[in-house]
């Protein structure tokens, strides 16, 4: 992913997107360059008009839902139903187990 974010911020800076400019961006983030990603990467950008292909991008809103203190009660709650019927099995077959023991 920081292969494609290092070529948007080379175009966002209106410099050419190429191996040397990509790789010195990759490099300066700290990232290790793989040849190889760098070329495939230059060589599927060349002829594309990224300002359109970011304006026909679809993004999907993101909508968060704020979850209340009564829901994490019940959320603790239902767990401590889980965990106690558990026993209750578990201490049921222990009881099964002594009549073949």
């Amino acid at each position: 992913m920081e292969y494609v974010y290092a070529a948007l911020l080379l175009h966002a800076a209106g410099k050419e997107i190429n191996e040397e400019n990509l790789k010195s961006v990759l490099e300066v983030a700290g990232v290790e360059v793989d040849e190889a990603r760098v070329k495939a990467l230059v060589s599927a950008l060349e002829g594309i008009d990224i300002d359109e292909a970011i304006s026909k991008a679809t993004f999907a809103p993101v909508t968060v839902q704020p979850v209340t203190k009564a829901e994490v009660a019940e959320e603790k709650k239902e767990e401590e139903k889980k965990e106690e019927e558990e026993e209750k099995e578990e201490e049921a077959l222990e009881g099964l187990g002594a009549l073949f023991g």
